[in-house]
């Protein structure tokens, strides 16, 4: 049997844990459990995981340092890291955040906390 790791998902004013499989990348985990990373357009024409179209962004509470190139500018801009350019292999507390047209964040929602 796989090691599992816990990832809680803090979506709006609800907060659940899910067990995911180390190593997998949190994209995949987090569609998996139902969890919509996408906004409506974006979730239908996507890159599917392959971090070019910049769209499923989630802000990252307390998990794994950035090690992308998009994941490092992220950090120093203080926008959500794409959720298909990390790998889960421990803990981590993620944010979905509100997406209205393709990846494009409402005003608030820019994952600053």
């Amino acid at each position: 049997m796989a090691e599992t790791v816990p990832v809680t998902v803090v979506d709006g004013d609800d907060r659940s844990t899910i067990e995911v499989e180390r190593g997998r990348t949190l994209r995949d985990a987090l569609l998996d459990a139902g969890f919509e990373v996408y906004g409506r357009v974006s979730k239908h024409a996507n890159c599917g995981g392959r971090g070019l179209c910049g769209t499923c962004g989630v802000a990252i509470e307390d998990g794994p340092a950035p090690t992308h190139w998009h994941d490092s500018a992220a950090a120093r801009f203080g926008y959500p890291r794409l959720s298909c350019r990390i790998t889960v292999e421990e803990a981590m507390t993620v944010r979905l955040v509100e997406k209205v047209v393709w990846g494009q964040l409402l005003p608030d929602s820019s994952g600053r906390g």
